[in-house]
């Protein structure tokens, strides 16, 4: 562990119970969304999605190919299947034409996957391999899965119809502050932090290694930009002016038709948008979902700032000012409860913003983890001393510049796949997944102020 880096959490005495309640709440979560009829699991909503059946057996055919084979050395159960779910193989648009599992045989053959995956858990030592050191590969399917299952919710919120999920209330007293009485942004003084991790066991290779990253000042929004500031952007004639995109930005707004975001309408002289099948008022105290990154940077531009850099950002989720270290996360290094985000995907919708004073950062910004995925202006790349772990395929064929980063995770995630290192990643013209922004400046060079 590097001085400036904060420990992870998770006693090993409790790694076999923790792993194990991961796996099952992953389960859950996956048989709650694929708990519709079968012409809607087999049905593609959209061509940007997978049918809901796909993602059903592929978390099956992965927990099978890296747990039952890999780490458990048993004989595999279904290699037929292995190309069928390889997301390298075929195209989202092309799966629905592809001879997938039926809907019962996938949820039989994910029920015998797991029943192997326990009995290699009770068995295999939790150290030693890369694999299996802090119960990686175990923490790598668990991560994997709840990410299909926020992947499974954007397919639900594209599919036309009535609503068939419905919202869990959020725990009460996250209200502390409103947005209004807390400060617009928040000074993050120059100097260097630890960004990434060296030790976080269950870090997928692109937040490693840690590593010394020195950031000029800066101001950042205490809060996400709120769908009541993005009305004003929109008001003002945000998506008509050129003046406030670039070139690329302006092109993608023009071939798209964009004039507000994904699932919103104007209809009465009222704004309204479709919420997992419930039409409602865009609320204007929510953040700002189902925004892309060029409509972002566009607001940005027009509000007299732009989008943190990659680096900004963690070092807001992380720095301490007064350890000088880096923590997991915003609050400190426990790990994530409902007292500090909206996680988990129970909501259906993001927090008010100035929710959470629990998860405030050390410097007082609210809102980093859950409620929506924010973008960076970075492109998504390699740290210094990168390596490949444990397939290229997770990261390394996507660095370049055609991802832009997100951080922070949404209201859609769950607390195994957000950490103040997680970093996700998506084309700069996505807007069906739970995406939005806060801003920031530089600060003043004479004094950082």
């Amino acid at each position: 562990m590097t001085k400036n880096e904060a420990p992870t959490g998770t006693a090993p005495n409790d790694l076999r119970a923790f792993i194990a309640e991961g796996l099952e709440r992953a389960r859950r979560r996956t048989h709650a969304l694929t708990a519709c009829d079968e012409e809607e699991l087999l049905k593609q909503h959209s061509p940007l999605m997978s049918p809901l059946v796909w993602d059903l057996a592929h978390v099956g055919s992965q927990e099978e190919q890296w747990l039952v084979r890999d780490v458990g050395r048993m004989q595999p159960l279904r290699p037929e299947i292995d190309k069928l779910y390889d997301a390298f193989e075929h195209s989202r648009s092309s799966r629905p034409s592809l001879p997938l599992l039926a809907p019962s045989d996938s949820r039989s053959y994910l029920a015998e996957t797991r029943s192997k995956t326990l009995q290699i858990l009770e068995r295999v030592p939790l150290e030693g391999s890369p694999l299996l050191q802090g119960g990686f590969a175990f923490g790598m399917m668990i991560q994997h899965e709840q990410q299909h299952a926020e992947t499974m919710l954007a397919t639900h919120q594209l599919r036309v119809g009535d609503p068939v999920l419905h919202p869990v209330a959020p725990e009460s007293g996250v209200l502390a502050d409103t947005a209004g009485a807390l400060p617009a942004e928040v000074h993050v003084p120059a100097g260097c932090f630890t960004m990434g991790t060296s030790v976080e066991p269950w870090a997928l290779d692109n937040e490693r290694p840690a590593h010394e990253v020195y950031v000029p000042g800066y101001w950042i929004d205490t809060v996400p930009v709120s769908n009541g500031d993005f009305l004003a952007f929109m008001d003002d004639g945000g998506y008509s002016n050129p003046d406030w995109w670039t070139a690329e930005g302006w092109a993608h707004r023009n071939d798209d038709g964009l004039t507000a975001p994904k699932f919103w309408r104007r209809e009465g002289g009222q704004w309204w948008r479709t919420r997992f099948g419930v039409v409602e008022p865009v609320p204007v105290d929510e953040p700002v979902q189902h925004v892309s990154f060029f409509e972002a940077e566009a607001y940005a531009r027009w509000a007299g700032r732009r989008l943190p850099t990659e680096a900004e950002w963690e070092k807001t989720a992380r720095y301490d000012p007064v350890s000088g270290r880096s923590r997991r996360y915003p609050w400190g290094d426990e790990d994530p409860t409902s007292r500090h985000a909206n996680l988990g995907g129970g909501s259906l919708r993001p927090s008010p913003v100035g929710s959470y004073p629990a998860g405030a950062s050390a410097l007082g910004v609210r809102q980093l983890i859950g409620d929506v995925w924010e973008w960076t202006s970075s492109n998504f790349g390699p740290y210094p001393g990168f390596r490949v772990f444990p397939y290229r395929e997770y990261s390394e064929v996507f660095f370049g510049g055609d991802y832009k980063v997100l951080r922070g995770g949404s209201w859609a995630a769950d607390r195994a796949a957000v950490r103040g290192t997680f970093r996700n990643w998506d084309y700069p013209i996505r807007r069906q997944i739970f995406t939005g922004f806060r801003t920031a400046r530089d600060a003043a060079p004479a004094g950082d102020s």
